[in-house]
């Protein structure tokens, strides 16, 4: 692992996914364990004050990133049509084993046809 990344694993994303991570050796927090019924914008806030990427399968964040222009270290959003747990875990190992060090600052939606990044708009 060439980028050291941490992970702010949302409760909508599972616990399944936040201990795969764990297990390939990323530092994670799960919101289920830290943060139970938190607010979609403490979330985004918590994970930008601890440099953690939040992954997610709500599409909310969006708004709170594009909409309100909320800080985030990175979100990397799941739209997938297969919800099953082992997917997500399949889509988490592709995004955190092969795209690392795009994950950083931008914004990234991932579904089972590929994976879009949309990289923060450095201020002029």
């Amino acid at each position: 692992m060439s980028v050291r990344i941490k992970f702010l694993m949302d409760e909508s994303t599972g616990a399944s996914v936040a201990e795969y991570l764990r297990r390939a050796g990323f530092d994670v927090l799960f919101v289920g364990e830290t943060m139970q019924q938190a607010d979609d914008a403490d979330i985004l806030a918590q994970a930008a004050h601890e440099n953690r990427i939040l992954m997610t399968n709500d599409k909310d964040f969006g708004e709170l990133v594009f909409r309100s222009g909320r800080t985030h270290a990175g979100v990397v959003l799941f739209r997938l049509q297969d919800e099953s747990q082992d997917n997500r875990v399949r889509m988490a190992q592709i995004v955190a084993g092969e795209y690392p060090e795009r994950l950083p600052g931008n914004f990234v939606v991932v579904t089972e046809k590929g994976i879009r990044v949309r990289t923060r708009l450095k201020p002029s």
